[in-house]
C-alpha cells in the first residue's frame, strides 16, 4: 500500500553480489508494494566501498527501472561524515535507511543523521541490534547469542537469493539439453584463473563429446573485452598454468547471442549477456563454477554444478571477505599475506558453495587443490553419462532451496516498521 505521506527510502549495499542478488529483488517488491508514484515513495541506493566492486555498480543500479537515485562509493564517506552528496540530494522528513551489503554500523550513523528508521537484512550475523529499529533475517540461526530482549526487533524472512523465477526453477529434467554452463567468476582475483581453467575444461571435454555445448554466462559488472582479456596469454600468464588454451572475442550471431570465445582449439562458445541469465542456466545439465554467488544463484536454480577451486595461484585468489579481503589487497605485503591466509583457510577443510553450507554437508562436488583440466573433464563426463547422479543431485537442490517471496517478506516488514 502506498505511503500516506511522502517517504524516503535509502538503501545502502556495497558489492557486485549484493547489487544484482539483494538490491534488484527488494527494489522490485518495494515497487510492487508501495507503487509506482514516486512522489510519494522515491528509492535511492548508495554504495559504499568494497575490497570486491568492479566499478559497474553504481550503472548497474541506475538501469534498475524502480530506483530514482543512485550515489556512487567514491562519494560515500564525504556522506557519512560532513552529510554531503555528490549531487546535492534533499531529503523527506519521513523516510528509512535499509541495508543491503556493506557493514552494518552505517545504517545506524545514517540513519542518526536523517532522522530515519533503520533495516537492515542480515544474512548471517546481526550488530548493533540495541540502536536499530528492526531486522530481517535469513532464518533462525541469526538469533544465536542475541539477547532474547531484542527479539522483537527480528523477523525471519527468508533468502533474498531464492526469489528467483518459479517457473524456472522447476524446470524438469526433460528439458535438458545437453548443454553446460561455464561460470568464471566476476572479480579479477577468479578470472585469472577461473577463464582460462574453464576453457581447458570444455576444450577437453569437447574432444570426446563434441555433441555437447557449452554457454558462458558474462556477469553484468564485466564488459566482454575484459573477459576475453583473461583468455589472452599475451595478457593474463596463467593461461598456460591453467591448461594452455587460449581464446579470442568472436563477433558471431547465434541463436544464444552475438558474441562468442573461440578457443584455441576451435571450440566456439556462445556468451550470454543477459541478465538474470536463468533461462538459459536452467536448459544446462551441469555447471562449472567458482565458489561466490553464483553457488547460491544456481541451488536456487536447482542446477547441478562441480565447484572449482584451484590453487595453482594462490596470491590470485585475493577474494576473502572482510579484514582478510582488505589486508591481502595492500600493496607490497598484500601478496605475502595473501598467500598464508590462503593457505590457511584452503587447510581448513571447509566448505565454501553455498548449497554446501545452507546443507552442512557436501552435496554438490568441490574441487580444492592443484586441478588439472583432463581430470576435471573427467568428472564432468562420468555427471554426463550417468543422469541419475544428476537427478539426485538437482533433488538435493530442491529440498534445502529456501522458498521464495524473501524480498516481499522483507518490503511488508519495512511497511511495517513505518506504520
Amino acid at each position: 500500500m502506498p505511503p500516506s505521506t511522502p517517504i524516503d527510502i535509502l538503501i545502502l549495499t556495497n558489492g557486485p553480489g549484493e547489487v544484482t542478488t539483494w538490491v534488484r529483488p527488494v527494489v522490485k517488491a518495494l515497487r510492487q508494494r508501495l507503487g509506482e508514484n514516486r512522489q510519494q515513495t522515491r528509492i535511492s541506493v548508495m554504495l559504499s566501498p568494497c575490497p570486491h566492486a568492479t566499478g559497474k555498480e553504481a550503472p548497474i543500479i541506475r538501469a534498475y527501472p524502480e530506483v530514482d537515485r543512485v550515489q556512487a562509493s567514491a562519494d560515500f564517506f564525504d556522506f557519512v561524515l560532513w552529510g554531503k552528496t555528490a549531487d546535492q540530494w534533499d531529503w523527506r522528513d519521513r523516510g528509512a535507511v535499509v541495508f543491503l551489503g556493506g557493514d552494518q554500523i552505517f545504517p545506524l550513523l545514517i540513519g542518526k543523521r536523517l532522522g530515519y528508521k533503520t533495516l537492515i537484512y542480515a544474512e548471517w550475523e546481526a550488530r548493533w541490534y540495541r540502536w536499530i529499529d528492526r531486522f530481517g533475517v535469513m532464518n533462525a540461526s541469526v538469533l544465536d547469542g542475541i539477547p532474547s530482549r531484542y527479539h522483537a526487533k527480528f523477523s525471519i524472512v527468508g533468502d533474498l537469493m531464492a526469489d528467483v523465477p518459479q517457473q524456472l526453477a522447476s524446470c524438469s529434467s526433460e528439458k535438458l539439453s545437453g548443454q553446460i554452463a561455464l561460470l568464471p567468476g566476476s572479480k579479477p582475483g577468479k578470472l585469472a584463473q577461473g577463464v582460462p581453467f574453464c576453457l581447458a575444461i570444455a576444450e577437453a571435454v569437447h574432444q570426446q563429446r563434441p555433441d555437447l555445448r557449452f554457454i558462458l554466462p558474462v556477469a553484468p559488472t564485466l564488459d566482454l573485452e575484459t573477459l576475453a582479456r583473461y583468455a589472452d596469454p599475451h595478457k593474463n600468464p596463467l593461461v598456460m598454468r591453467m591448461g594452455g588454451i587460449s581464446a579470442h572475442l568472436l563477433k558471431e550471431s547465434t541463436e544464444m547471442g552475438s558474441f562468442s570465445l573461440k578457443t584455441s582449439g576451435g571450440l566456439v562458445i556462445p556468451l550470454i549477456t543477459d541478465y538474470p541469465a536463468h533461462a538459459q542456466l536452467v536448459q544446462c545439465q551441469l555447471a562449472l563454477t567458482t565458489v561466490g554467488a553464483n553457488t547460491a544463484e544456481l541451488g536456487s536454480l536447482a542446477i547441478p554444478m562441480i565447484v572449482l577451486l584451484p590453487t595453482q595461484e594462490l596470491d590470485a585468489m585475493r577474494n576473502w571477505d572482510g579484514l582478510p579481503g582488505i589486508i591481502a589487497s595492500l600493496p607490497i605485503v598484500g601478496s605475502a599475506i595473501a598467500k598464508q591466509i590462503n593457505a590457511i583457510v584452503l587447510r581448513q577443510g571447509r566448505l565454501f558453495a553455498w548449497p554446501n553450507l545452507w546443507a552442512k554437508e557436501e552435496i554438490v562436488p568441490e574441487l580444492i587443490g592443484e586441478l588439472h583440466a583432463p581430470d576435471v573433464a573427467a568428472k564432468v563426463l562420468q555427471f554426463i553419462d550417468h543422469p541419475e547422479q544428476l537427478q539426485q543431485m538437482r533433488d538435493r537442490l530442491k529440498a534445502i532451496r529456501g522458498n521464495p517471496g524473501a524480498a516481499l517478506n522483507f518490503t511488508v516488514l519495512l511497511e511495517e516498521m513505518m506504520e
